[in-house]
């Protein structure tokens, strides 16, 4: 339809033709005749000039095969861009499951070498697992806006089309019904009020305790179905990290033999060989991460380089000494010589060939960072759980005796990271969480069991009687009533990471856990542990303490300085619940605390749960604090990372140093002082006595 009417276009015989009797419009522009025959083809609407004068009613107009042309130019032009679009959308969607796989590529040579046969059928098994469980995620349309570039126009222009995308894993809570707060408070009242008027009937005491009992059941299986439900929506997100991760440790353990295949000159002790197998899974994550096929096809590359390049080294090696026969000579005597000697002060002859190999193979790989930001993820669900158990009587009322029976909540962070290590080998908060949750489960077990008693309460009757005479009397007596007592019983059961590592871990597996565990993955002070100082505890004799505003404790004090001497930390760290040796400063102070009776604060990490305790109840000073007092507790940042690495006990200051009792320095209980002003100060946890 154009502003002179209706417009018939026929593609097959490429004609156009008016069919409107609508009069056209006049146009009663005057163009030049030169200036009209340049001018460029118009869009659609304006393909088709008006006449100079109208049509009678009735009369058709003749057909234009020049303008015809031009409509068709436009809908080939039409047809052409949306088969490009097409394509390349084809193409991008070719390429993004190209980049997302996580399938090898193997050449020829490897699949016709047998020695790698297994580890390629190994690895291809778990990829097809891992297509199988990403295709089971559930899947979203999201609009996208692209941007292109038109060569033809020099014009950018603004796509929008729908990209099929894995839905986001749904969020840890379900949404809150604003009015749920405001029902549970009305329901409270509703039954505090019956509660105080049922003793005087039975009947309605009777009623009122079993639609306690029937709402209390339905909340319980509300609770459950919702538990239920969200379990069933996590499933495949689940099967899905547990598929990814074995796909990567079977792609790992196919680089690794075949870098040994190709190199048979890189096999050497067991050490030697776990830190090869290191190196070469960092190397693949790295290209792994760069999320191309290229990439992950010349991961093990880097080891093969490694191998030719040392081969080289040997031989250049040979011809030195071949070259310097009597200068190498001297230097091995002298080398010898010095072996010979220090395998006398230290029984230690294979000094030089395990020192390296036992140093690196018994440390942590992850990034420091990495091993903080799990331990806090940890220790934020420990944190968790002692709120949820300190709300119990909030989050099920109506009770009338609440039992609890629990262990102790807590956990060694270096029995955490060993454990990770000798699972994941390197990992980062993201590929551990799902790993650290199902350790959690394990080690802590909630239990909520309602118990019913019959008791028996004592109630005054009144009998009225008559005598012969018409006479009425009333006598007054006692009787057992029964009534029914509720009992809630909240029972946590734990136990130590180590014995799950012992369910969980394979024997090689298993080994290398109690190695990290035996070295502290050579990081001992990394979750804030202690004090590297080893010199002795310090005389307070002379020091004339200034005296605060703010009340302290001096009974703390007196048993913190008896505790002085102690070495390895027995029995700070097994009143804690710990079955073996911890990094013992923050058990030391809890401890100090318990023994006054105090059930909190109580921390056996520094920065995840000491330092949060105190800044969340608005009792923290920073560094240069003046108002300190005896009891408070002190946090040390030993690196300045803004991470508390040490804690002790403040005795008092003199005015220019603080003078503390220490557990954990240099694996001692001790007395320490310091500048009031000292960087390595992070700040004092002030206590209210």
């Amino acid at each position: 339809m154009t502003r002179d009417g209706l417009i018939e276009v026929n593609e097959t015989k490429e004609t156009a033709e008016r069919v409107s009797r609508r009069e056209q419009e006049a146009d009663f522009q005057k163009k030049p005749e030169p200036q009209a025959a340049q001018e460029p083809a118009q869009p659609l609407s304006g393909a088709f000039d008006a006449s100079p004068l109208p049509h009678a009613p009735g009369a058709a107009a003749k057909p234009d095969a020049g303008k015809a042309e031009r409509v068709m130019e436009r809908i080939d032009a039409a047809h052409t861009r949306k088969a490009s679009k097409k394509a390349v959308r084809k193409a991008q969607e070719e390429a993004a499951a190209q980049t997302r796989t996580s399938r090898l590529q193997f050449t020829e040579e490897e699949l016709a070498a047998p020695e790698l046969e297994k580890y390629i059928e190994k690895s291809n098994k778990a990829a097809d697992r891992l297509d199988a469980a990403k295709a089971a995620i559930p899947k979203q349309k999201k609009l996208v806006k692209e941007r292109t570039f038109d060569e033809a126009t020099g014009k950018a222009k603004t796509r929008l089309h729908f990209e099929e995308r894995e839905k986001p894993v749904p969020g840890s809570k379900d949404a809150r019904n604003p009015l749920s707060r405001p029902a549970q408070e009305a329901g409270i009242f509703v039954h505090n009020k019956v509660h105080s008027v049922e003793k005087d009937n039975s009947g309605v005491e009777g009623a009122h305790k079993s639609e306690e009992l029937a709402e209390k059941g339905a909340k319980y299986g509300v609770r459950k179905f919702k538990e239920g439900r969200r379990s069933r929506k996590l499933k495949p997100y689940r099967e899905a990290a547990k598929a990814e991760k074995a796909a990567f440790k079977a792609n790992v353990n196919f680089q690794y033999h075949k870098a040994l295949y190709e190199n048979p000159q890189l096999t050497s002790n067991p050490l030697s060989r776990f830190w090869q197998k290191q190196q070469i899974k960092r190397q693949y994550a790295k290209a792994a991460g760069a999320g191309s096929a290229k990439s992950i096809k010349g991961a093990a590359g880097n080891a093969r380089k490694a191998a030719a390049k040392a081969a080289e080294k040997a031989k250049q090696a040979g011809a030195f000494v071949l070259r310097h026969p009597a200068g190498v000579g001297i230097t091995v005597a002298a080398l010898l010589l010095f072996i010979i000697i220090m395998s006398g002060l230290s029984s230690c002859g294979a000094m030089f060939s395990g020192m390296v190999n036992g140093v690196v193979g018994t440390s942590y790989t992850s990034e420091d960072s990495d091993l903080v930001a799990v331990e806090n993820s940890y220790a934020a669900m420990e944190n968790e759980l002692q709120r949820e158990i300190d709300a119990i009587e909030s989050t099920h009322p109506g009770y009338d005796e609440y039992r609890y029976d629990l262990d102790t909540i807590g956990h060694n962070p270096h029995e955490l990271a060993s454990y990770l290590t000798a699972l994941l080998q390197s990992y980062t908060p993201g590929s551990a969480q799902a790993e650290i949750e199902r350790i959690f489960d394990m080690q802590y077990t909630l239990t909520l069991t309602e118990e019913v008693e019959i008791r028996y309460r004592e109630e005054e009757r009144t009998d009225t009687w008559t005598d012969e005479d018409g006479n009425e009397h009333e006598d007054t007596y006692t009787v057992q009533v029964p009534y029914e007592y509720y009992i809630l019983n909240v029972k946590l059961e734990s136990k130590p990471i180590s014995s799950i590592a012992e369910e969980l871990l394979t024997p090689e597996q298993l080994e290398m856990f109690r190695v990290y565990l035996e070295t502290s993955g050579n990081k001992p002070l990394i979750f804030g542990g202690g004090s590297p100082d080893t010199s002795a505890s310090e005389d307070l004799s002379g020091v004339q303490f200034v005296n605060g505003t703010r009340p302290g404790n001096g009974e703390v004090i007196d048993l913190a300085k008896r505790q002085v001497g102690n070495v390895g930390g027995y029995p700070y760290w097994s009143w804690y619940g710990f079955t073996s040796r911890v990094e013992w400063c923050a058990c030391f102070v809890s401890w100090c605390y318990g023994q006054m009776g105090l059930s909190e604060p109580r921390f056996a990490a520094c920065q995840s749960q000491g330092v949060p305790w105190f800044q969340s109840r608005g009792q923290w000073g920073a560094r240069g604090y003046e108002n300190i007092a005896p009891g408070d507790a002190i946090f040390f940042d030993w690196d300045l990372d803004g991470t508390a690495d040490h804690v002790g006990l403040v005795i008092g200051t003199d005015g220019s140093r603080v003078y503390t009792v220490e557990g954990n320095s240099g694996d001692a209980c001790k007395i320490k002082s310091y500048d009031v002003n000292y960087q390595c100060i992070k700040g004092y946890g002030l206590m209210n006595w």
